[in-house]
């Protein structure tokens, strides 16, 4: 089996070291690129081309939300975890906006970012529950109406229900149950619906369902 590769993006060179020791403990991730800047991110993005990209918000030349753009601009099939001390409202959205997949805080455990990197990576959404809530409330109340599409015009009717099951919070195992499917059928569902969305992670699609009015906060826990 391949491994993750994954770039790890903070101008802390001690928060680099540790994160690279967590990370490289695991047999099925490889960390392929350390940045200490948002510029240098970005370039060692597109050389190395990793799976994961693990970045913080406050760094120099660029800062995180920039970087994240840019690399999801430039190299969409790269997932972006942020990983930061702040989690002010004004960070979270316009991360996600820029095409983040997680927003995780520095003050978690080794175990949790390891879980959070083989998440990302399968397509599943990494959002602290509170954020979550926020995220949904913020992009349900921007949603153009003038610019919404109906969900037939480019999703099938069972991509739909996995769409809105992964809105509420379920994990692909969970949906699989809900909809009587293998893991492996809700999988392949994920990634038609990715593909057809022009996203890379489950956040990124929630939010463009939530932004064209496909899901509302009824279909919410």
């Amino acid at each position: 089996m391949s491994k993750i590769r994954v770039l790890i993006a903070d101008d802390h060179a001690v928060v680099r070291e540790g994160t690279r020791q967590i990370l490289e403990q695991e047999p099925d991730i490889e960390v392929v690129a350390e940045a200490a800047d948002g510029e240098e991110t970005v370039r060692l993005a597109g050389i190395t081309r990793p799976d994961v990209a693990i970045i913080d918000i406050a760094m120099p030349v660029v800062d995180g939300i920039e970087a994240t753009r840019q690399i999801k601009a430039q190299y969409p099939g790269i997932a972006v975890l942020i990983l930061s001390a702040y989690d002010d409202d004004q960070f979270v959205f316009s991360l996600l906006e820029a095409g983040a997949a997680g927003y995780l805080l520095k003050s978690i455990r080794g175990r949790e970012l390891v879980e959070a990197v083989r998440q990302i990576h399968a397509g599943e959404s990494v959002l602290h529950p509170a954020i979550a809530r926020k995220v949904l409330n913020r992009f349900v109340a921007s949603a153009d109406r003038s610019t919404r599409q109906k969900t037939s015009d480019i999703l099938s009717e069972r991509e739909v229900e996995v769409l809105r099951l992964a809105t509420r919070g379920l994990s692909n195992q969970e949906i699989a149950n809900e909809l009587c499917l293998s893991l492996r059928t809700v999988q392949a569902h994920l990634g038609h619906i990715f593909s057809k969305l022009k996203v890379s992670s489950r956040t990124e699609a929630v939010v463009y369902a939530l932004k064209h009015g496909w899901v509302t906060l009824d279909d919410i826990p």
